[in-house]
């Protein structure tokens, strides 16, 4: 049995040469190991297209029922179908309100109960609806060339406030001299743009000239009519005041506003005349606003901007003029969201993550609170994200999406006293028969600074410890986000390969404080490197684990540490790196997040301290590279474009690492936002390490 060096590098901040001294430790490794053995009946690739999950639940206005939004996958158009459902809060009475090829969603009740608006595409462009619940008849509301979004009833029932994009001629610099004849076949003419960002993911092309502005719709049918005006983007929730007589919302509506993407305040805008009141005007973003049923004082969250890159936001109350400033939640260090008034405006509802758990939280207009469930979760069907959605009742009780890490997001409820009661089983008729990996909970000391790293590890169903078994690591993007012990599609699928599975929250996670979070502020990638490596070590400690058969993946940030990682040491038999940054002055230039990245992640441009763009860029780590890499990427990703992931392979090819490019023809940085594409994606992945099964890693 032959043996290689592996080696393992701490953290990265000097040029290649002196790295090769910092060597921490040497592995040996078998020349060929056992393959995985898939599990019998584990989660099949096309079990994905039988997935459904609830979300957006609202409270039915006689409290005795929830509406919600169904998501399911259609294998015929290879997209989410949104529809509308309900269900009794005893778990009764489970039936469709809107059903059908088309997309429902966003179910908004009117203030007296008697209809129901919503969102549909039924008639070919997306459209606002009303149906009377106690008929079912249904009218279409609106007729627009643009689709509507944050719809909310006026308090007296006879408007629709919402939100939609808004076209505006560009700048022109010459217009051709002659009218081009009928029939005649030119050359389409010249885009030309000032805006600082020129392209949005998920959108095609560059970005269209316009701004989003808020509208009022009669809700007996009428034309819709704008209220905002200005070179500002309206794009919040919009609330009511009591009469009707305005609206509350938030923007940013400074002149520099597309050089500070943090920056909004909180305004009232009169129905009247158009005209625009600030009613919050510190440095920082607040937004969310939301009016009290009683229309006495506005609930928001917001924070002051103090430079770093990762903040938390409070939960605030303010007097309907923005006096009495109030911070609800200021010792709780967590960035709180989805605020909610109780039903006679005594106190808020709110969400906040947790150690990669999503809770509903309960506090009075005094700031003291309490937590209400910790079950949120099950929302996001790709990778084990901590999210989750939830609806307070009138009586106190909160219907939520529950979280299990075996199955997607069914609803339950919990009532005064905690007692949770599932209210539906979405997916017992496609994964109730399979079997599914375990999820544990793991943790480790940080070699760097001793402070406690958390992860989960998925188990194969079946697992016997007295076996080794292949171990993936599997990175979160963000990096300003977190895993928590949540369903995953693509952790069981991997599972069911038999695959051992960890994920984990390094340092630059949230949901564990600010400080946290920011210790990889202007230092990223660094130490997480370090506790990503701690956490696999601590893994290994337990047995069970194949240390031969070590692999790597992630996408987005988790595709940058899969790439910083394999130019770190050469431990991990195969990685796969999807949708990543390879070199930072790129990826700022051309993203459409490059604004915020260079504003908060770097010290200063790009062409000012071009070193430490350079020293954090994988790419300055290529020539250490040995692992086999495959790269993964969208062709219409603009989030870490494409060309950063070309960059990589092609630096690999040179370098003469084995190497694929992987590439999603029409998909942004949503890699697995369609069914088939999050089949392909783990097929891809799992293909990949197979190959390199038999082989080691070579030094």
């Amino acid at each position: 049995m032959s043996t290689v060096i592996r080696i393992r590098v701490g953290n990265f901040k000097c040029t290649l040469a002196a790295c090769a001294a910092f060597c921490t430790s040497i592995y040996a490794a078998p020349v060929s190991a056992a393959p995985p053995t898939p599990v019998e009946n584990g989660l099949q690739y096309q079990d994905v297209f039988n997935l459904e999950y609830a979300t957006s639940p609202q409270a039915s206005p006689d409290g005795q029922s929830v509406y919600y939004e169904r998501r399911s996958m259609d294998i015929m158009t290879d997209r989410i179908g949104t529809n509308i459902w309900t269900v009794d809060l005893d778990g009764g009475n489970h039936r469709a309100v809107l059903s059908g090829k088309a997309q429902y969603r966003m179910p908004r009740f009117s203030p007296d109960g008697t209809r129901l608006a919503y969102l549909s595409n039924e008639d070919g462009e997306t459209q606002i609806y009303i149906r009377w619940l106690d008929s079912g008849d249904t009218t279409r509301v609106t007729n627009l060339d643009r689709s509507p979004s944050n719809i909310s009833w006026s308090p007296d029932g006879k408007q629709i406030a919402f939100t939609m994009f808004v076209p505006e001629p560009g700048p022109s610099l010459f217009k051709m001299p002659a009218k081009k004849p009928k029939d005649a076949k030119w050359a389409p003419d010249v885009g030309v743009t000032d805006k600082l960002t020129i392209r949005r993911n998920g959108a095609p092309g560059y970005v269209p000239y316009g701004f989003t502005h808020v509208f009022v719709v009669p809700t007996d049918g009428g034309t819709p009519r704008q209220v905002t005006q200005g070179a500002y983007n309206h794009r919040g929730a919009v609330s009511w005041v009591p009469d009707a007589s305005a609206l509350v919302i938030s923007a940013n509506r400074n002149e520099n506003w597309d050089r500070d993407g943090r920056e909004s305040d909180v305004y009232k805008v009169s129905l009247a005349d158009g005209s625009v009141t600030a009613l919050t005007s510190r440095d920082g973003p607040d937004g969310s606003p939301i009016v009290s049923p009683k229309g006495d004082l506005i609930a928001y969250t917001g924070n002051d901007d103090d430079g770093l890159t990762q903040q938390n936001r409070d939960l605030y109350v303010m007097n309907m003029d923005g006096s009495g400033v109030r911070n609800l939640t200021a010792g709780l260090d967590r960035s709180v969201g989805n605020v909610q008034w109780n039903a006679d405006g005594s106190g808020l509802y709110y969400s906040y993550v947790a150690s990669g758990i999503r809770v509903v939280a309960f506090t009075n207009l005094a700031g003291n609170g309490r937590v209400i469930t910790e079950e949120l979760g099950g929302t996001s069907l790709g990778r084990p994200y901590a999210g989750g959605t939830y609806g307070a009742m009138p009586d106190g009780r909160i219907v939520f999406t529950q979280r299990r890490t075996d199955r997607p997001a069914d609803l339950a409820v919990v009532d005064r006293i905690g007692n949770v009661t599932t209210l539906t089983d979405l997916n017992g008729d496609v994964i109730g028969h399979r079997r599914m990996a375990s999820v544990e909970r793991i943790a480790a000391n940080s070699s760097v600074d001793g402070r406690e790293v958390e992860g989960w590890l998925a188990k194969p169903a079946g697992f016997d410890p007295s076996k080794k078994y292949p171990l993936i690591l599997e990175i979160h993007g963000g990096p300003f986000s977190a895993y928590g012990p949540m369903y995953s599609s693509e952790i069981q699928l991997m599972a069911a390969q038999g695959y051992m599975v960890l994920f984990a929250n390094p340092r630059g996670s949230t949901s564990y404080g600010a400080d946290f979070a920011n210790l990889i502020h202007q230092n990223y990638p660094s130490e997480d490197y370090n506790d990503l490596m701690d956490l696999v070590d601590t893994t290994i400690t337990r047995g069970s684990v194949d240390e031969d058969q070590l692999y790597v993946t992630g996408g987005s940030a988790g595709g940058i540490m899969t790439s910083w990682i394999v130019g770190k040491t050469n431990r991990f038999r195969a990685a796969v790196t999807a949708k990543p940054v390879i070199n930072w002055t790129s990826l700022v230039l051309t993203s459409d997040a490059g604004v915020g990245t260079v504003q908060t992640w770097f010290s200063d441009m790009p062409w000012n301290v071009p070193m430490e763009y350079w020293q954090s860029s994988p790419l300055s780590l290529v020539g250490n590279v040995t692992t086999p890499t495959m790269v993964l990427v969208g062709t219409r990703d603009y989030r870490t474009p494409v060309s950063e992931s070309e960059q990589y392979y092609t630096a690999l090819r040179l370098k003469g690492v084995p190497t694929t490019l992987v590439t999603m023809p029409n998909t942004d940085h949503g890699l697995a936002s369609r069914p088939s594409n999050l089949i392909r994606k783990v097929g891809n992945i799992i293909g990949w390490f197979k190959k390199f099964e038999g082989d080691a890693p070579t030094e």
